[in-house]
């Protein structure tokens, strides 16, 4: 083992950490390993800054832009309007909602098709008096595993496509992914529907809700001058909130207090910390006499308080909010919308809500001109979570949009390269009105362009050092006993394992150099690693930040840490049931 070698793994495993640890974003982590690996004299500096111009980013880029111009049109909305009917038993239920948003992600961003469904979700749940934890957490999943079946439909399995006509001189083709990863998404889907809700905890999936909740709020009341409660004790108010809320602390100028004595006489001004649902909420003011507490908001000091408008909408990842507090939200929206309720699954909030700081998989209740609060929650990059009209009045929209999409892709399987099909479909949506120019940009993941184009470079050294011949040699030596079958399932399980702590794109960065040794060292077809890499590096069903979209429905679905690999478990042992003999059949070793 040379020198090199030595440091490259210190370093592999220091970039590791690091994407585990979350302290610092993982594109952040990426160009620290560019840096690291240009310093040390492993790739020089013109290669290492060319990953930023690779086809991957390009084509990454181009899908993500593409998503949104398909959103516009309504093509998914579309498809919703044809299975809505179908949603009266459980079972139909999850699995109509589950195809839709696995075939969107088969062609356009994962996150994107589940942010489309999300709330088409909810509303479901409402008109069938579901809970809407027994959807979101299937939703998610399905729309990660529809993302296998196709070359762009996550961003993996467009790294080990490019990864391939880089070893290889060949790249996977757009449906090359299909026989296997489709399947793989087919029976998880089907898993889903029909067994895998009964790993949800009890309770969470309950189909006897009688109305649908997001789970308690935590907000702010005020004991105004005209409340009936001024001079009661704190112990009275179990009968006055009844089952409608809870008192989880006192704020009295300076003094706070949790769990407040019972013997403890409410003032006027006195702040009330109240656990609520936000549909009572409403009912609850106007019994109590409590006032809603928002900060105040700039220009709306005419303005009652019925003529505002309340929104709920959720924090998704990388959410400028994620990370930031409310008096930001307040300066960012110019003063016209403020934070009056929220809720956050997996913790106990008990302070006051300017304490807070937001992170992703928050449920907010926000406040402001009913004008101009829809732009503020799209421009704070938030996901709301009302019920939203169905765009079926304009069908030739949606094809239109799919008749540019297949266009490009036809183009890029038979004259151009991919990557530049793709950016021509962008400029004709821009052209034909699909694409406002403002919002060209706007569905870009920068961070996941930065990981990859810094991790590229990571990757190049990892074989420059001959790291990668070393670690595969290991393996084979380590594993030599067994047929390349088993390795091949090691392979998939090691890559879901990481796939679970650390971004997908990233684990497919780290392991594509990886199985191609291995198979090297092994004499056998390195398609077939490959395949396994790409499955493995999208399936990370056990944690909430193993995948963008197992985040967004945390806070919606009422979930908590621990509930997502109770259900993700048992589907990704069906995944590896099911990829590796359907790997072994489409991509004989």
């Amino acid at each position: 083992m040379t020198t090199a070698q030595i440091g490259m793994l210190a370093l592999l495993l220091a970039i590791l950490v690091l994407f585990a640890w979350g302290r610092w974003r993982y594109d952040v982590v990426a160009l620290i390993g560019m840096l690291a690996v240009v310093m040390a004299g492993w790739v020089n500096a013109d290669d290492a800054l060319a990953g930023f111009g690779h086809p991957a980013v390009i084509t990454v880029a181009a899908v993500l832009t593409i998503s949104r111009a398909l959103s516009n049109a309504g093509t998914v909305d579309l498809l919703t309007a044809r299975v809505m009917p179908l949603t009266g038993p459980r079972y139909a239920h999850i699995g109509s909602l589950c195809l839709v948003v696995g075939f969107a992600s088969a062609f356009m961003n994962n996150v994107g098709a589940l942010a489309l469904m999300l709330p088409v979700a909810l509303a479901s749940a409402r008109k069938r008096e579901r809970s809407p934890g027994l959807l979101l957490m299937p939703l998610a999943f399905g729309s990660i595993l529809g993302g296998l079946a196709t070359l762009i439909g996550t961003p993996p399995n467009i790294i080990i496509a490019t990864y391939r006509a880089d070893v290889t001189g060949q790249a996977f083709t757009m449906f090359d992914f299909t026989p296997v990863g489709g399947l793989v998404a087919v029976v998880g889907i089907a898993f889903l529907t029909l067994v895998g809700w009964r790993f949800l905890p009890r309770g969470v999936g309950a189909s006897d809700s009688s109305h649908v909740e997001i789970d308690s709020y935590i907000c702010e009341l005020r004991v105004v001058a005209e409340s009936p409660l001024i001079g009661e004790r704190v112990g009275k108010l179990p009968e006055v909130f009844s089952d409608d809320a809870m008192a989880v602390g006192l704020v009295r100028g300076k003094n706070r207090y949790l769990h407040p004595h019972p013997w403890r006489v409410l003032e006027e001004g006195d702040l009330l910390i109240v656990r609520t649902d936000p549909e009572a909420l409403r009912p609850l003011l106007d019994k109590s006499g409590l006032e809603l507490v928002a900060s105040k908001l700039s220009g709306l000091e005419n303005i009652k308080a019925e003529d505002l408008r309340l929104v709920e909408a959720t924090v998704p990842p990388r959410s400028v909010l994620e990370g930031r507090d409310s008096g930001y939200l307040r300066r960012r929206t110019g003063q016209t919308v403020s934070l009056v309720a929220m809720a956050r699954e997996g913790a106990s909030i008990r302070t006051r809500l300017r304490d807070q700081t937001f992170r992703a998989g928050d449920v907010l209740l926000l406040q402001g001109e009913p004008d101009s609060i829809d732009d503020s929650v799209s421009d704070l990059g938030l996901l709301p979570l009302a019920e939203r009209d169905i765009k079926v009045n304009r069908p030739m929209r949606a094809i239109t949009g799919l008749v540019v999409f297949a266009g490009a892709l036809a183009l890029g399987a038979t004259v151009l390269p991919l990557a530049v099909a793709l950016l021509t479909a962008v400029v004709v949506y821009v052209l034909i009105g699909l694409l406002p120019v403002r919002e060209m940009y706007r569905d870009i993941d920068w961070p996941v362009l930065v990981l990859l184009g810094g991790m590229m470079s990571v990757g190049q050294a990892l074989q420059t050092t001959g790291t990668t011949d070393l670690v595969a040699g290991s393996i084979v030596q380590v594993t030599g006993a067994l047929s390349p079958i088993w390795i091949l399932t090691l392979v998939l399980v090691v890559t879901m394992f990481l796939s679970d702590l650390v971004n997908n794109a990233a684990t497919a960065l780290i392991m594509a150099p990886i199985a191609f040794g291995v198979s090297q060292q092994l004499g056998v077809n390195p398609d077939a690693f490959l395949m396994a890499v790409a499955i493995g590096a999208s399936c990370a069903f056990l944690t909430p930040i193993g995948h963008q979209s197992n985040t967004l429905v945390m806070g919606p679905g009422g979930y908590r840490f621990g509930d997502y690999w109770r259900m993700g478990l048992p589907l990704e042992i069906v995944v590896i049931a099911v990829a590796v003999p359907a790997i072994a059949y489409f991509w004989p070793l």
